[in-house]
């Protein structure tokens, strides 16, 4: 048993919304892993960031992030992705707008993970996707 965590609370964390406290009382001992989109997401807001400070604090979370073990996007991901966007459109829901979000999914799919999240709308009508939702105040 493992976590991924959504980019959502590693962007909490950061702001100090959330603590490393609250996320190991969910998690427990469980490992807690990283994926490249979680890594992209957060580079992609770094680059946009003007304030100084602001970027120096998003940078030392993105290398506290890159210290957790890295969850590979395999083939097999690929497949378990396109297995569940094309369960999105025939049930009537989209999936082109989340795509970011299909990939996490797919991944705790894989894995057989929990994915933690603040936006548990995200991530509700995702077959087969085990999450908790994370209360961000």
């Amino acid at each position: 048993m493992g976590f991924l965590i959504d980019t959502n609370l590693w962007i909490a964390i950061e702001r100090g919304k959330l603590s490393a406290a609250d996320i190991h009382g969910l998690t427990k001992q469980a490992p807690i892993f990283v994926s490249p989109v979680n890594l992209a997401e957060i580079r992609f807001g770094i680059e946009l960031m003007r304030n100084a400070k602001q970027k120096e604090r998003a940078s030392a979370t993105f290398r506290r992030m890159r210290r957790k073990p890295l969850l590979h996007i395999t083939a097999e991901t690929a497949e378990v992705s396109g297995v569940l966007a094309a369960k999105l459109v025939k049930s009537g829901r989209g999936h082109d707008f989340r795509v970011q979000d299909l990939w996490l999914a797919a991944q705790a799919v894989q894995q057989q993970f929990t994915l933690l999240t603040a936006n548990a709308k995200d991530f509700q009508d995702i077959p087969n996707l085990k999450f908790v939702a994370v209360n961000v105040s």
